[in-house]
């Protein structure tokens, strides 16, 4: 998600990831890392996820509180990545070796996202403002279960997209999807299923070097999320 979703302002975003879990009552993981386990966000989303009809559970590492992570996350439906500071998490989920539990967690066939932070983890590259607000600087430090690179709130934040097509024009970043805030982009393994929409003014993009600059390709909407 580009950003909007996860207890945002555009719950067609969340509303969509759930309906994927095929149940009544999906189990939801929520990873918030990023944002070093804000209680207030964390509350925020989980009360959220309740409203739509989860059950919903944190995963804090700030002051964690289970001991079997791989156990946990495995018996989740879905897990939930919140947006905030993407290198600091990468960081943090090292250390406790999530890294490696999401992966096992994604083979087993649970469902990942997340929004912001929450997506550029997924990707090999990213965008990010972990370093000085208000930048868009390159980070080649993600996960990797997705290949190229992302770019969130692409239209919304000024030094994104500008930034994002200079750094794929260079070469510094491979090429890679941008999303607006209220689009998500939904994969089955590697490969895009579907360009989710809940805002009709917003839009992904596909965007690709070519030759010393960039090529910036507009997605067809696949799915309207009310």
């Amino acid at each position: 998600m580009g950003g909007g979703g996860i207890a945002g302002t555009t719950p067609g975003l969340d509303r969509y990831l759930l309906g994927l879990a095929g149940k009544e009552r999906p189990r939801v993981c929520f990873l918030g890392t990023a944002s070093g386990d804000d209680p207030g966000y964390e509350a925020a989303v989980l009360r959220a996820f309740v409203e739509l009809g989860a059950e919903p559970r944190p995963v804090r590492l700030f002051q964690r509180d289970i001991a079997d992570l791989g156990g946990f996350l495995l018996s989740q439906d879905v897990i939930c990545v919140g947006g905030g500071n993407t290198a600091n998490m990468l960081a943090v989920w090292r250390v406790h070796g999530v890294d490696r539990l999401l992966r096992e967690a994604w083979d087993a066939g649970v469902i990942l996202a997340g929004v912001s932070a929450g997506a550029n983890c997924w990707f090999e590259a990213s965008t990010t403002d972990s370093f000085l607000i208000g930048n868009a600087d390159p980070l080649a430090d993600g996960l990797g279960f997705l290949p190229g690179s992302f770019c969130p709130h692409y239209s919304s934040e000024p030094a994104r997209r500008p930034r994002f097509a200079e750094l794929i024009g260079e070469g510094t970043l491979p090429a890679g999807y941008g999303a607006d805030d209220g689009v998500a982009l939904h994969f089955v393994d590697t490969a895009l299923h579907a360009t989710v929409v809940a805002d009709p003014d917003a839009a992904a993009y596909r965007v690709e070097r070519s030759g010393a600059s960039a090529k910036e390709t507009r997605l067809s909407p696949s799915v309207t999320a009310g």
